[in-house]
């Protein structure tokens, strides 16, 4: 057997990459940075989106992007990194889908792709090269998976059946 894993490399370069994604648009969301409009202009927009209270809920998005990106780049409480990105994603999926599938369009590709990306590293774990491998898996525990997935999806249905119902009370007005 190698020193070098293959499998391991490979979880490596998928959390960075989809870690420094998420970084970007959580940060963007949080300080304004990369282009993005700060915690004050998120706000307002997530406001106008149906998601409120806005800055409420352009602070869980962004921590949700940024943090959770942040913990999959080092492989850190792997479960709650991914689930915590695949919530925020989903939030995303919903303002997208009524475009449609494709990114080009307006759609929820890329929203999806980056919250199924992250649930399954959060599903298959960080692997050798990371902080949970490191730690003992002190904070990557099985149970602390289903844990994750299941607070993370009931935090996610909450937040988008609250929009939805926002929008539908908006269009009865």
């Amino acid at each position: 057997m190698t020193c070098i894993n293959r499998r391991d490399l490979g979880l490596l370069t998928l959390r960075v990459g989809t870690g420094a994604v998420l970084i970007a648009h959580g940060t963007q969301k949080l300080f304004g940075w990369f282009g993005g409009g700060g915690l004050e202009a998120t706000g307002e927009a997530m406001e106008h989106m149906g998601f409120t209270p806005g800055r409420q809920s352009a602070l869980a998005a962004g921590l949700g992007e940024a943090g959770g990106g942040a913990l999959l780049v080092l492989g850190l409480a792997t479960p709650a990194a991914g689930a915590a990105a695949a919530g925020a994603m989903a939030g995303a999926v919903a303002v997208h889908a009524p475009a449609g599938f494709f990114a080009q369009g307006g759609g929820f590709e890329y929203p999806a792709f980056l919250g199924f990306t992250a649930a399954t590293v959060g599903l298959a774990g960080a692997g050798r090269y990371a902080l949970d491998h490191a730690t003992g898996h002190r904070f990557d525990r099985p149970w602390m998976v289903a844990a994750a997935f299941v607070g993370s999806a009931v935090a996610a249905a909450a937040v988008v059946t609250k929009r939805a119902r926002a929008q539908e009370d908006a269009e009865e007005e």
